[in-house]
């Protein structure tokens, strides 16, 4: 056993990050568990190495826009260290991270006690603390939040907190089948960004155009939700023929073929039907038993709303305390 004084987070998304950042403010410690092996969750940047060089994709989450006063502070900030820039091609408030969607992500944790590859496998309360099984390894908090995926919080609260368990198990995520691709010679579309909600490609983005890329061939395409559920269980290998003949098709150009293709499914990649906001707030705690939630599907399926859920949550404690 390795008792670790402080918060145990479980969760490196925006909505982890976020809330660790606002106790660290605050002067309270905390750990954070995050089962991938770097930042990013949904807004992931894919590495690929073509022809002796490395291109990256965003191929999670495209952009984000800042609303709320307290997220559009910080995004100010993150702009003036460089972290992130606006992408007009998307819409006059979108911004994008730099180099990578993932920049916000990588740029919060720097000063984190951040633990990457370290699955939460199971919590339980031991005495006055909570137990976090990662691995063969044993970590003991007085307090603990859960910061993943509805699908994923639903497992690991179903016996400590069932009711709001019931609620993650409620809640709906759209599918997204995500192909990433590079031409060896620009297309000929005049637009950086393809837009049909309507149609099976619901999105397609010309990555290499956002700030701070490699300024190469390079797409990003996705699959709308109804499109991606009835192809869902496909091999990815499938999948990568199937959007780019939409993706020609809707672009209205002859199809190219691509130097580098591959594709990624996203099950659960944007919360469609969500909780009901918190239950009252942005994020749920519990300040008897010392155990939280937060994430998108408490407050919204947008960035900011799980950047705000993390930000409550943090608020909560720091009340508790």
């Amino acid at each position: 056993m390795t008792p670790i004084a402080g918060v145990g987070i479980i969760g490196g998304g925006m909505a982890g990050l976020a809330c660790a950042t606002e106790l660290a403010r605050r002067g309270i410690a905390s750990t954070v568990f995050d089962k991938g092996r770097g930042p990013g969750g949904r807004m992931a940047t894919r590495r690929a190495d073509v022809a002796d060089r490395q291109v990256r994709f965003d191929h999670g989450a495209q952009y984000f826009t800042a609303r709320d006063p307290a997220f559009n502070s910080i995004c100010q900030e993150w702009h003036r260290q460089g972290v992130i820039a606006p992408w007009p091609a998307a819409g006059a408030k979108a911004l994008v991270g730099i180099p990578g969607m993932n920049a916000p992500l990588r740029h919060m944790a720097e000063t984190l006690d951040v633990r990457w590859g370290m699955r939460a496998d199971s919590i339980s309360r031991i005495g006055d603390c909570w137990r976090v099984i990662v691995g063969d390894e044993a970590y003991d908090f007085t307090r603990l939040i859960v910061a993943i995926p509805a699908e994923q919080a639903a497992v690991l609260l179903v016996e400590v907190m069932p009711e709001i368990a019931r609620h993650a198990a409620a809640t709906k995520s759209d599918p997204c089948w995500a192909v990433m691709a590079l031409f060896a010679e620009p297309l000929d579309i005049a637009s950086d960004v393809l837009r049909d909600e309507h149609a099976p490609m619901r999105w397609a983005a010309r990555n290499g155009s956002k700030p701070g890329r490699e300024g190469l061939e390079s797409w990003v395409i996705h699959g709308s939700p109804e499109y991606s559920h009835d192809v869902l269980e496909q091999a990815p290998d499938e999948i990568c023929p199937l959007l780019l003949a939409n993706f020609f098709d809707q672009a209205g150009i002859a199809p190219v073929e691509p130097i580098h293709s591959s594709a990624h499914r996203w099950r659960y990649a944007r919360v469609s039907l969500p909780a009901k906001r918190g239950f009252g707030g942005l994020a749920v705690w519990d300040h008897v038993n010392a155990l939280g939630a937060a994430g998108d599907w408490l407050a919204g399926p947008r960035v900011e709303d799980a950047f705000l859920s993390g930000m409550a949550l943090a608020e909560l404690i720091a009340h508790d305390l």
